[in-house]
């Protein structure tokens, strides 16, 4: 069973930056998508960015010019830059690799902006 892992959370202050990871355990084939998501409690999952496979990359607005995303096709990894970092950008960031036939999930990674 391929797992999806994050890596990269933690607490960080307002403006402040951090970097995000997320590895498949195993080589998937035909990922076409890769994509961050985010929940803050109370909240539903949102996107925040994803990035296709001919590069095409879509960021939530609320995020547009701060958060970065990028991805190694060869290692199966997306990161995800985020610089600036607000209160309001507190909650568990998920990745997730889409295929035709499946989607990964990772179990999450927890980010915390607060002074």
């Amino acid at each position: 069973q391929v797992q999806v892992v994050e890596s990269g959370g933690g607490l960080v202050q307002p403006g402040g930056s951090l970097r995000l990871s997320c590895t498949a355990s195993a080589r998937i084939l035909g990922i076409y998508v890769m994509g961050w998501y985010r929940q803050a409690p109370g909240n539903e999952r949102e996107l925040v960015a994803a990035i296709v496979s001919g590069g095409t990359i879509r960021y939530a607005d609320s995020v547009q010019g701060r958060f970065s995303i990028s991805r190694e096709n060869a290692k199966n990894t997306v990161y995800l830059q985020m610089n600036n970092l607000k209160p309001e950008d507190t909650g568990v960031y998920f990745c997730k690799m889409t295929t035709r036939a499946y989607d990964y999930w990772g179990q999450g990674t927890q980010v915390t902006v607060s002074s």
